[in-house]
């Protein structure tokens, strides 16, 4: 059913930190374009094809949708009707911690809302068990003890074989990863947004700490939700992502960018690579990158993305570029 030649060296696979898990160089996401607001059919070729080219991990969250938790519902069918004989050959990661249902435990970080969560993520994707469970988001209310003890419970039971922590700053990042250790759980992997656009992880230490601390780091919206493709090279087109009024990428954070946006499109253009291509392998090119994560729309959207793994990585002279285009600053800008 599958493409038999789907290891056959063109798909990387990097380990996560220093841990016995391989992970591709890149991975498909659901946070989009995977509800039931979308094409379904195109969404199960979509996986099938990400899986024939080597991509073995799939990053989902409890919210992804809409509606909410639909992207799960449609990722567990896909799963059992195409999928049930690779199980073994996948990494499937979900997470908690966005709003998900009404009332007071359907978000944040507490015990209620994560185990419950994670409960409810399982039988959406019709697994026993997902591969690696995140906090999907700090909660500055919660005891950071009470929110890591449910990450533990997780593993303990079963139900995750490792576990993440996404879009902490790093203090927290830091506290979080020894309250684990001392519960008998290693922090396997954590997950930022990151890319051209957004250094913060640069900005903050973040990554330089976690490569020191032999924890793998998987990057989420690495072309800026589509601002670092020539899709916004001469502003906003109508149908775009930025042009709909509901979504997190605004009309005003691609104007506040556009100087750069085309800037770096003729850097591209200099060297002989699509935007986009340059910016994936942009931030594969830090040594503390274990993956990053690409959302597509359709397989041939998908294609293109993969096909950045073949295109020649920024050299010195090109990341000195990118340095004075867009130089790293502090802030987050993304959700994910």
């Amino acid at each position: 059913m599958f493409d038999p030649n789907r290891y056959d060296g063109r798909m990387p696979y990097r380990r996560c930190g220093k841990s016995g898990l391989l992970l591709p160089a890149i991975s498909l996401g659901f946070w989009h374009n995977f509800g039931h607001v979308d094409d379904f059919e195109e969404a199960r070729r979509m996986m099938r094809r990400a899986f024939d080219r080597g991509v073995t991990h799939f990053d989902l969250a409890n919210n992804y949708g809409p509606p909410a938790g639909s992207a799960e519902e449609n990722v567990g069918r896909i799963l059992v009707e195409d999928f049930v004989a690779h199980r073994d050959e996948l990494i499937i990661s979900t997470k908690a911690g966005h709003n998900m249902w009404h009332g007071p435990y359907g978000e944040w970080g507490s015990r209620k809302h994560l185990l419950s969560s994670l409960d409810q993520s399982l039988k959406r994707l019709r697994l026993n068990y997902v591969d690696i469970f995140y906090s999907h988001r700090p909660d500055p209310d919660t005891p950071l003890e009470e929110t890591m003890s449910a990450l533990a419970t997780a593993v303990h039971s079963g139900k995750a074989l490792y576990v993440g922590l996404s879009k902490y700053p790093l203090k927290k990042l830091k506290k979080a990863v020894k309250i684990l250790k001392k519960m008998g759980i290693r922090t396997l992997v954590y997950q930022p947004p990151y890319s051209i656009l957004n250094r913060w992880p640069e900005s903050e230490g973040i990554l330089d700490w976690l490569q020191e601390e032999g924890i793998g780091c998987v990057v989420f919206s690495p072309l800026a939700q589509g601002m670092l493709t020539p899709k916004y090279y001469n502003g906003i087109p109508e149908g775009s992502r930025a042009a709909r009024s509901e979504g997190f990428l605004q009309t005003s954070q691609v104007e506040a960018q556009q100087e750069k946006i085309r800037a770096l499109g003729d850097l591209a253009a200099a060297q002989g690579t699509p935007l986009h291509h340059l910016a994936i392998q942009w931030t594969l090119r830090s040594p503390a990158v274990t993956s990053s994560i690409i959302g597509a729309r359709t397989v041939a959207q998908l294609d293109d993305c993969l096909d950045a793994l073949q295109s020649t990585p920024p050299d010195d002279a090109a990341l000195e570029q990118i340095d004075a285009i867009a130089p790293g600053t502090r802030g987050r800008d993304a959700e994910g």
